[in-house]
């Protein structure tokens, strides 16, 4: 598999499982411009980074621009959502339980 061979989709986002081992998944995202409301609650941390574009995030209260090679951790219950989006912005997340 190529990591840069994706479609970007026309709404929302695509989420390409790439490695499940143990307590970790590494996935690939790929966001289109238009997105729900969706509110993500996880059980574990989420250590994210983004490769390609630019976004914009709510965690819990605050909101975190991101741009090309910005990473952070959301730890594990933390409510979080996607405000904003630039049309192909490209992510990989790390999942840790």
């Amino acid at each position: 598999m190529n990591f840069f061979d994706y479609t970007v989709p026309t709404t929302d986002e695509t989420f390409t499982s790439l490695l499940k081992h143990k307590n970790i998944t590494i996935n690939r995202i790929v966001s289109a411009d238009i997105l729900g409301a969706k509110i993500y609650l996880q059980e574990e941390d989420e250590w994210i980074i983004l490769l390609e574009g630019e976004a914009v995030l709510q965690i819990e209260e605050k909101e975190r621009r991101l741009t090309k090679g910005d990473s952070l951790l959301i730890p594990a219950k933390t409510p979080h959502k996607v405000l904003q989006t630039q049309k192909g912005t490209l992510w990989l997340t790390v999942h840790i339980s």
